[in-house]
């Protein structure tokens, strides 16, 4: 198969099902990181928001950003993360939770890598301090 003819990294994650699948384990795993636990600004967000809501806009960005049909219609990453102070190392940590789950679910190497390339794009809105 050619590279015209390679389906979508959405289509390889399978589709929403399948992206949701992976985003409910990945947020599970976040929200327990103690890692991530020691940001108060994180702790607090974790509080206000539900975790439902939370895995369903994460779900809607990843499944945008890979060629799905979806619209993310969640704030702008640097909207909603600016007020968290989010370090280095915490989204050092995060990447770390999404390649524990992306192994669990069996995801190829190629596609995490590809997963994590589009992810990259958004760290400096997310990483402020």
């Amino acid at each position: 198969m050619s590279s015209e003819q390679k389906p979508s990294l959405y289509m390889r994650l399978g589709c929403v099902e399948g992206i949701a699948t992976v985003v409910d384990d990945f947020v599970e795993r976040v929200l327990v990181d103690p890692r991530l636990q020691k940001n108060p600004h994180v702790t607090e967000a974790y509080r206000r928001k539900p975790k439902s809501a939370l895995k369903y806009h994460v779900t809607e960005m990843v499944a945008w950003a890979t060629g799905g049909p979806q619209v993310y219609t969640g704030r702008s990453m640097l909207e909603s993360h600016r007020h968290l102070h989010i370090a280095a190392d915490e989204w050092e940590a995060f990447l770390d939770d999404l390649r524990q789950t992306l192994d669990h679910h069996k995801v190829p190497l190629a596609d995490q890598k590809e997963l994590f390339a589009i992810l990259g794009g958004t760290r400096t809105d997310i990483v402020t301090t």
